[in-house]
């Protein structure tokens, strides 16, 4: 390897969706959606050093995340070091602070910065257009953050992207009821509510009406909402005790199982926490992002 520095660290940020709206069924299986993501500062961290030989994964934090072949991050190596044409030879430190099938896209966000942090330690070979191939092969989440913006409007599965000028930083809070939503699962229950000859839908707004979290506020949605709080009830009960303490947006993340809301100040943030925790849900604060974390050098290997 030549070209970059031995190591390179980079925060991945989980991100919630101001807006999902899941507008058809292609005969493929694969629905087509369009949301309006937004980079929150809980995330994750990782690291990617040069190694001799080898593709090694190694996970800090409590969370599980599965055997390692199937990683995020270790997939998202691969297909860099396939394009690349070369064989792997790195180490993956990835510190797991965002909750597991969450809906926070934590496992997504690990993999564009693995390929962010790769690209940087190879000396830059892939444009964002390459990367952005990379990511669309990965999952739908992952090209979202490497499109450059805390905020952007996404259709199809994530390959079309549009990024938007960041709203002010908010407060938010995550919220957990400590069970798993599987997408799947969450998929099925709309097709299952919609029948098979669904009516087409589509956006009805401009990017520009995006300029204010009022104008958010008034667009948001998530179609996953209620099919997942059939089958998590509390989740009712944290968005409504969120909107009652002053949430401007309050909705599931992704496809569930958590849920977030944002609000116009700490104190109003802290104090829904606390009624939030007595319905025994876990929670995150955290803060809407200005901007995606820049890469870092990380000089040293690894001591912990």
């Amino acid at each position: 390897m030549v070209g970059g520095p031995e190591a390179v660290v980079l925060d991945a940020p989980a991100k919630v969706n101001l807006r999902l709206a899941i507008l058809a069924r292609e005969e493929s299986g694969y629905h087509s959606l369009e949301s309006l993501f937004c980079a929150i500062s809980l995330g994750d961290e990782v690291t990617v050093r040069r190694a001799d030989s080898g593709l090694a994964l190694e996970v800090v934090g409590a969370a599980e995340t599965g055997p390692p072949e199937r990683n995020l991050a270790v997939l998202a190596a691969r297909r860099f070091y396939a394009e690349l044409g070369q064989e792997p030879a790195l180490h993956i430190r990835l510190v797991k602070r965002v909750p597991v099938a969450a809906g926070l896209g934590g496992g997504s966000s690990d993999a564009a910065a693995t390929l962010r942090a790769l690209n940087q330690v190879h000396g830059e070979p892939f444009g964002r257009a390459g990367l952005l191939q990379m990511a669309v092969e990965l999952g739908s989440d992952v090209p979202f953050f490497l499109c450059g913006s805390p905020l952007a409007l996404g259709w199809g599965r994530g390959e079309r992207l549009l990024a938007l000028p960041p709203l002010p930083e908010r407060a938010v809070l995550v919220a957990h009821p400590g069970v798993a939503m599987p997408t799947p699962e969450a998929f099925a229950a709309i097709a299952k509510r919609r029948g098979p000859n669904p009516p087409p839908r589509a956006f009805g707004f401009d990017a520009a009406e995006l300029s204010s979290w009022g104008a958010v506020a008034r667009l948001a949605r998530n179609d996953f909402g209620e099919v997942v709080a059939e089958r998590i009830p509390v989740l009712r009960d944290a968005l409504a005790t969120m909107r009652a303490g002053g949430a401007e947006v309050a909705l599931l993340a992704g496809s569930g199982g958590s849920v977030f809301g944002v609000f116009a100040s700490e104190g109003a943030r802290d104090a829904a926490r606390e009624r939030v925790e007595a319905l025994g849900m876990a929670c995150w604060v955290a803060r809407t992002l200005a901007a995606l974390p820049a890469p870092r050098v990380d000089p040293a290997p690894d001591t912990a």
